[in-house]
């Protein structure tokens, strides 16, 4: 066969693939990995039927296929889907057919289930990656002068990592002037951000789950008052794989578990009081929410048990939206946590625009751990005085000149778990690592 004729085919291969990539608009994103399902979120480009297939990848003869299901212009072409024919403790490989016809990437797609070890053996060791504060740039509609995303090469840095999943820690995305106040501004928003070619390597192999702040919820510094919340509320559920939603109709409040650390997922926007309410005893999380962290936290049989919410809960500085600003409400948390004796309690927190590590030291008990990472390409912002030099600040643990994502791991036997907290800023480049003991978080009452 004449060259000519060869490269001719081959560039014709180039173009079907292009072709038939080109149909989906972004994803596919895993979603929630439990022992016997998985989900998976994608979006098309127009109304399309799609289809997944599966297999274990040490078993590749044991095929399996997803429900067919149809992506529709009112969910803006949107679609998730459980893949429930799996076996705990298992890794997959999975194909992605749009109208019966398969789609190609240049990136490996694969998703894994959670593994059975209870009453077997110790917890296997994981890895999550965690960041807040993702800007996507859109000239048309951003303010006028410098851009304030930055580069979105951190996410494939994040990829590299080869994380198990990811958290999402508020102002995922960051709504503007032109979307907040129509159901359609708030869904093209979220188009915007999922569409980003450096997300996606990191969307088909490392499993998601989020939590929103004011910029995802609606306008900066946004409260329960906000009047387009049903459709932010919708978006976030619709772009999101989380695995459930305690107030439904009403907050975005979850939890879930990885292996033996559960993670509740807090809801800082939905019913909180306007920060000029001056009630000091105004709410925060809100009664109802609060109510049921403590039951939660009370049930959870965890070695970790990480609170995930939009702003800082353990910096005393009187600052823009720490819980600070919230002073009866934060002081009935830390107090609840220790009436009930729980153990193995930290935070992980965002909006901050800066990395750090900040412990409240409680006496006769265990000191508790806010992780702040913020931003992922947002602008970064420094740290007032006030803050730098508390003593709640673990030194050597604020970054305030450039984006940052952080790597977590947890390892060790059931008795001796430790998590180890990894900074990395954007150009992959590690900043600091820190270790928690889990023996170090048992109250002094247990």
């Amino acid at each position: 066969m004449r060259p000519t004729i060869i490269f001719s085919m081959l560039c014709l291969l180039v173009v079907q693939s292009s072709l038939l990539t080109a149909q989906v608009a972004a994803g596919p994103m895993l979603g929630y990995s439990e022992m016997r399902e998985v989900v998976i979120w994608v979006q098309t480009q127009k109304e399309a039927q799609i289809q997944y297939k599966y297999w274990p990848t040490d078993s590749p003869a044991d095929v399996h296929w997803s429900e067919k299901e149809r992506t529709e212009k009112g969910h803006y072409f949107m679609k998730k889907i459980v893949l429930d024919e799996v076996l705990p403790g298992k890794k997959y490989a999975y194909e992605l057919y749009v109208d019966k016809k398969k789609i190609s990437f240049p990136y490996p797609l694969t998703f894994q289930t959670q593994e059975l070890w209870q009453w077997r053996k110790d917890p296997p060791s994981f890895k999550f990656a965690v960041g807040s504060c993702t800007y996507t740039n859109q000239p048309e509609f951003d303010r006028p002068g410098r851009a304030y995303g930055g580069t979105y090469d951190i996410f494939n840095k994040i990829y590299d990592q080869k994380p198990d999943f990811m958290v999402w820690g508020g102002d995922n995305i960051y709504l503007r002037e032109v979307d907040w106040n129509t159901r359609s501004g708030v869904y093209k928003r979220y188009n915007e951000f999922k569409k980003q070619k450096e997300l996606q390597p990191l969307f088909a192999s490392a499993h998601h789950y989020a939590i929103w702040d004011d910029h995802d919820y609606g306008p900066n510094d946004a409260d329960r008052a906000y009047w387009g919340k049903e459709w932010t509320r919708e978006a976030f559920e619709e772009n999101w794989g989380n695995p459930n939603y305690i107030f439904p109709d009403e907050a975005v409040t979850g939890t879930f578990f990885w292996q033996d650390v559960q993670f509740f997922l807090m809801d800082d926007r939905s019913f909180k009081a306007p920060n000029g309410d001056p009630d000091p005893a105004k709410d925060y999380f809100g009664k109802k929410q609060l109510d049921w962290l403590i039951d939660a936290l009370t049930l959870s049989n965890a070695t970790f048990k990480v609170v995930v919410t939009g702003g800082q809960i353990v910096n005393p500085a009187v600052l823009f939206e720490n819980m600070s600003t919230y002073p009866v409400e934060r002081d009935q948390l830390f107090d609840r946590i220790a009436e009930h004796k729980l153990s193995g309690v930290i935070f992980i927190t965002g909006d901050r625009h800066n990395t750090s590590l900040r412990k409240l030291d409680r006496p006769g008990n265990y000191p508790i751990y806010d992780l702040t990472v913020s931003p992922l390409t947002s602008g970064v912002a420094a740290a007032r005085d006030i803050e730098k030099n508390s003593p709640d600040l673990i030194p050597g643990t604020l970054i305030e000149d450039i984006q940052t994502f952080g790597l977590i791991e947890v390892s060790g036997t059931v008795k001796e778990r430790k998590m180890k907290i990894n900074i990395f800023d954007n150009t992959g480049l590690k900043k600091w690592d820190f270790e928690i003991n889990s023996a170090e978080l048992q109250d002094s009452g247990k």
